[in-house]
């Protein structure tokens, strides 16, 4: 799968955590969903339009993953 991206990686990527221990407990903390299912393994693959939502104190925040390509 080119271009593909973990779970983890993402999260901090896209700024929804500020690092990797904060990925690491967010996620097996069962505060993440990917298409709307609870995902617990930090190294899951995402892929082209999956939706990642973390569910902090404050409220949940999300991002779409979008892989780069002809016309992006």
């Amino acid at each position: 799968m080119s271009g593909s991206i973990k779970l983890g990686q993402f999260l901090k990527l896209a700024g929804l955590v500020e690092d990797g221990a904060e990925a690491r407990i967010a996620i097996q903390s069962g505060d993440v969903t990917v298409n709307g299912v609870t995902e617990t393994r930090r190294g899951h693959r995402l892929s082209d339009r999956d939706v990642v939502v973390v569910a902090h104190p404050s409220g949940e925040i999300g991002a779409v993953v979008e892989q780069p390509g002809p016309g992006r």
